[in-house]
């Protein structure tokens, strides 16, 4: 199989994980960001892991300069149109973008503004190139519920008009579902698709609570659900997609290496899953290195290649109309 030819479907992919470091080391210096250096090895180890990293927050440490950068309109569409331009040249076809309005506003931005800049660099792209692309809210963990409502008020203007989903992301803690319960309900009466990172850090009862208690299409992750039966049962007669990010999973100590990771074992059983890369940049990976890395490890063919695909279809967020469209690039 020639991987980087094939056509490919991402539905986990951070904005502000996945900055080209060149556009890191320019926008620094117009910004006024002091750096120790901005030679590109240098600023490169401000936005990749490094190998030592021993955890979820460890590996969340290397936004911080991202976010400082990304505070501008035309920063951020230039971000979004630049991830578009990369995804395509790999045969992304669909990618489902996704960030934090509320980490952008230390300049002035309104939400609203911040999602309206995103999406334009999403079009722009569009009319450059053979990809398509919408926009996923994220809300932190580690913010107040009430910053949830916030961004449900402003992102519903778009829904149809570029975004598409919900998402809670940031640390995860065992039991962190139940408080959002009322607002996940909201989000969804106002139009909002919902995908939930859960399970990336052991706990699979957030998995099960994620579906039960938000109304989660999709899980972001979803590694642990093999250590609760109740949840993996339940993401298998759901059809519930698990939007599987392996070396991002290595990267935080989920899993060793690639020969542990579930994913495969999950595809062989039936659980739908979707591969994405979750942070582009911060783990130093394109889609086509990660099919790859999977392909080596699993020996995948392309009957399961194609599964994937078209299993990522379906969980997509887009039209119907879209859909059909991107189901024919794996059948021509």
């Amino acid at each position: 199989m020639n991987l980087l030819n094939l056509p490919k479907i991402e539905l986990h992919c951070h904005l502000d994980g996945s900055l080209r470091v060149d556009t890191a080391i320019e926008l620094a210096k117009k910004e006024g960001i002091k750096l120790h250096s901005y030679e590109y090895d240098n600023v490169k180890e401000l936005l990749v892991i490094p190998k030592e990293c021993n955890s979820l927050e460890d590996y969340l440490n290397r936004f911080a300069l991202p976010v400082k950068l990304l505070q501008r309109a035309e920063n951020l569409e230039r971000v979004a149109f630049e991830l578009m331009e990369d995804a395509s040249k790999e045969n992304v076809k669909y990618i489902e973008i996704r960030f934090a309005p509320l980490l952008h506003l230390e300049k002035g931005m309104t939400q609203k503004e911040v999602i309206g800049s995103v999406i334009k660099g999403i079009r722009k792209a569009e009319e450059l190139y053979d990809i398509k692309g919408n926009v996923i809210l994220s809300c932190l963990r580690h913010h107040s519920v009430d910053s949830v409502y916030e961004v449900i008020e402003e992102g519903k203007n778009f829904i149809g008009k570029g975004v598409v989903a919900i998402d809670l992301a940031g640390g995860e803690l065992e039991g962190f579902v139940k408080p959002y319960e009322e607002v996940m309900k909201l989000a969804r009466e106002a139009g909002f698709r919902v995908t939930i990172h859960a399970g990336e850090t052991g706990y699979g009862k957030n998995v099960r609570e994620a579906i039960e208690l938000l109304g989660a299409e999709r899980i972001g992750h979803g590694l642990f659900i093999f250590n609760d039966e109740v949840a993996y049962n339940l993401v298998k007669e759901k059809g519930v997609t698990l939007e599987m990010c392996p070396k991002s999973n290595i990267d935080t100590k989920g899993v060793n290496k690639y020969e542990e990771h579930p994913i495969y074992k999950y595809h062989k059983d039936n659980i739908k899953i979707n591969l994405s890369t979750d942070n582009r940049t911060v783990s130093n990976i394109n889609l086509t290195e990660e099919f790859q890395n999977v392909h080596k490890t699993f020996n995948i063919d392309f009957e399961d290649y194609k599964k994937i695909y078209l299993n990522s279809v379906e969980a997509s967020f887009c039209s119907e109309e879209l859909k059909e469209k991107l189901k024919l690039y794996i059948t021509i």
